[in-house]
């Protein structure tokens, strides 16, 4: 087991202002490695390194080890910010974030192991693709995970895998193990968030111990291992909201970077076979960036109320409803939806020369259509399960 390394007792999280200027301060080295993530299927290490020593991966890291506890809000601006330059590194932040909040979910002292590198990181799947059989002092797993956003720069994985329950059936359990226990099977070859580098892992017969275990429904209702983190307004958060937070800041992120591509290629430009000479002075062109700006701005509303949710119910340590719940899945849905029409609409309008790889607003359009099929952020999922509680029906889900 590694040695734990205590912070310094005058350790102390930078401010919110702080940490969106080291995001600032990334976006040109992130940009400037966009198109080689996505040529070569993965983060550029230059671009992971930059983000660990801006504290990017310590946003969910507990204080204890030198993390920042960051607020909901902070955390989304923080990856909306990223995704201006690239949609998979700033996916991949989101994913690294939510990921190293569910290991501050075990026992302490298996805490104490994932965190005693600085900048670590954990990746995460919550699809219970493994098969998991008692053994003595633990469970021994096999299977296969897709989608491991990530990877390939991670030190340790959440793993699900479907476990022998008390009563004789079996239920979904989450087993943290380590990087090098697994088998990365490279598949990634996709149209959307090339870059995240999102392979498939593997096991077989992996030995996992009970400490390093938790059933999956346990920590979808709120109980979790861990003493430490019991009181922390961050780490007592429900899962499901709490991952809603960061992924919709990609959202809002990419509808900001689309504006800016078309904005930034827009002087000069005319409208091909039309007489006018300049695109800007076209009634059309008025309407379209009228559009998109206000769906964008409406899908940074609906992003904003599921943070402010998390933080200022954390603060009061105020219980969530079933419909709080689902209300924040169907707002992450209403934030991706419309970022998506803000995107589509200004790729309409940007012409055929926005095709070229070059142009940053195809990449765009692209991710954002990847987040759209994601089965947690799919609109048409949330709408229905949304509406289904409305109505006065049960959840037919139970990632809430």
């Amino acid at each position: 087991m590694s040695v734990l390394v205590a912070p310094s007792s005058d350790h102390v999280a930078p401010s919110r202002e702080e940490m969106l200027k080291r995001a600032c301060d990334l976006l040109p080295l992130i940009e400037s490695k966009a198109q080689w993530s996505e040529d070569n299927r993965r983060l550029h290490d230059d671009v992971v390194e930059a983000m660990a020593e801006a504290g990017v991966f310590d946003m969910r890291r507990p204080l204890r080890y030198g993390g920042y506890e960051t607020d909901s809000r902070t955390l989304m601006d923080v990856i909306a910010t990223l995704a201006l330059a690239d949609g998979s590194t700033a996916w991949n932040a989101a994913v690294w974030s939510i990921s190293n909040w569910i290991a501050c979910l075990f026992p302490d002292h298996v805490q104490d192991e994932v965190f005693a590198a600085p900048g670590a990181r954990v990746c995460a799947v919550l699809s219970p693709t493994g098969l998991a059989e008692p053994a003595d002092g633990g469970l021994i797993v096999t299977g296969r995970w897709q989608f491991i956003s990530g990877a390939l720069h991670s030190q340790w994985q959440v793993v699900l895998a479907m476990a022998p329950a008390p009563d004789g059936s079996r239920w979904p359990v989450m087993a943290l193990v380590p990087m090098t226990d697994l088998e990365i099977v490279d598949d990634w070859h996709t149209s959307g968030l090339a870059g995240t580098g999102s392979v498939t892992t593997a096991a077989t017969g992996l030995f996992v111990p009970h400490d390093r275990v938790l059933p999956m429904p346990a920590v979808l209702q709120g109980q979790y291992a861990s003493e430490a983190n019991a009181t922390s307004p961050v780490f007592s958060a429900p899962l499901m909201p709490t991952g809603c937070a960061g992924f919709a800041g990609v959202a809002v992120g990419l509808a900001k970077a689309a504006r800016n591509d078309f904005f930034r290629r827009l002087p000069g430009r005319k409208i091909t076979y039309t007489d006018y000479a300049a695109q800007s002075e076209a009634p059309l062109t008025h309407l379209q960036v009228a559009e998109a700006a206000l769906k964008a701005e409406e899908a940074e509303f609906h992003a904003y109320r599921i943070a402010d949710m998390l933080d200022r119910k954390g603060a009061g340590g105020e219980p969530w409803t079933v419909e709080e719940r689902v209300t924040a899945r169907a707002r992450l849905g209403r934030t991706f939806d419309l970022a998506k029409q803000s995107v589509d609409v200004l790729c309409t309008a940007g012409g055929g020369s926005s095709i070229y790889r070059s142009v940053p607003l195809q990449r765009v359009q692209r991710d954002v259509n990847a987040l759209n099929l994601h089965a947690l952020m799919h609109p048409n999922t949330n709408y229905e399960l949304f509406g289904r509680v409305l109505s006065g029906l049960r959840p037919n889900s139970m990632y809430l």
